[in-house]
C-alpha cells in the first residue's frame, strides 16, 4: 500500500466517523459543523483523486454554503418546548 492510498483511506475513515458523529449529535449547531467538516474532508479526497473542480465545488457549496444555511436556520428558529 503506497502513501497516497494510505492518506486516502485515513481521510475516508475520518469522514465517515465525522458524519456518524454528526448524525448522533444532539445539538444541531454542532451537527452542522461536523457535517461541514466531513464535507471538507470529502473535498480533500476529490482533490487527491484528481478532480479539482469537484473539490472546489464541494468545498464551497457543501462545506461553506450549506453549513452556513444550516447554522443560520437553527439559530433563527425558536428553541424549546411546545408551541402554544
Amino acid at each position: 500500500m503506497d502513501l497516497m492510498s494510505l492518506i486516502n483511506l485515513v481521510l475516508l475513515i475520518s469522514m465517515v466517523i465525522l458524519i456518524f458523529f454528526a448524525i448522533e449529535m444532539g445539538d444541531l449547531i454542532q451537527a452542522s459543523i461536523l457535517l461541514g467538516a466531513g464535507s471538507a474532508l470529502l473535498a480533500c479526497v476529490f482533490f487527491i483523486a484528481g478532480a479539482p473542480f469537484a473539490a472546489v465545488f464541494e468545498l464551497v457549496v457543501g462545506a461553506g454554503l450549506i453549513t452556513v444555511l444550516f447554522i443560520s436556520t437553527v439559530s433563527l428558529t425558536k428553541s424549546g418546548g411546545d408551541a402554544e
